[in-house]
């Protein structure tokens, strides 16, 4: 064999070599390097410390055994609020044929004037006056995730500018779609 020939035989056995050994190393360099968020999938913030309804003084409340979508509004609703509730309302029926899983639950300061009802004209909602106990629990407002068992799951919070609502609504039908995916309960 010719000293060319040859030549190019170890080039191409150190290009086979450099293909396989490559995408090792970077994997190696991007789990030492942090490049990437571990195992988050959810949108959400998962609560961490346990928080139920029982909690929250929703304990004897008859949900059902069903998942549940509650929204506790801020101690005044103006109309920023009332856009808030029109997308977790939205959200809700985004849900698709999961619907008749997930019951949806406003917890209010205050009683729901007639448009904030108009919103929400939908039967299923449920008003509920926000507890003595969730009032200290829930110092602002934001949107929870409870599954079947009554344990709080995930929180998202309301966005601070209007523009980012779909994005809020979206994210939280990412969450719900993939538990109900992966739940048998409820």
């Amino acid at each position: 064999m010719s000293a060319s020939k040859q030549r190019k035989s170890r080039q191409y056995m150190l290009l086979v070599a450099a293909a396989f050994i490559a995408p090792v190393i970077l994997a190696k360099l991007a789990l030492t390097q942090h490049w990437f968020d571990y195992g988050v999938t959810n949108k959400g913030r998962l609560i961490e410390n346990e928080l139920t309804l029982t909690q929250l003084g929703l304990g004897d409340v008859d949900f059902d055994h069903q998942w549940l979508l509650v929204y506790a509004l801020p101690k005044t609703c103006d109309l920023y609020c009332e856009k808030t509730l029109s997308s977790v309302h939205n959200t809700y029926k985004a849900l698709g044929r999961e619907m008749p899983r997930v019951s949806p639950v406003a917890l209010t300061h205050q009683d729901l004037s007639d448009a904030q009802r108009n919103i929400i004209q939908d039967k299923k909602w449920q008003v509920q006056a926000m507890p003595s106990l969730a009032k200290n629990i829930l110092s602002q407002s934001q949107v929870l995730i409870v599954d079947p068992l009554g344990n709080v799951i995930l929180s998202h919070l309301p966005p601070s500018e209007e523009a980012a609502l779909p994005a809020f609504g979206k994210a939280i039908v990412a969450d719900f779609k993939k538990l109900l995916k992966y739940s048998r309960v409820g």
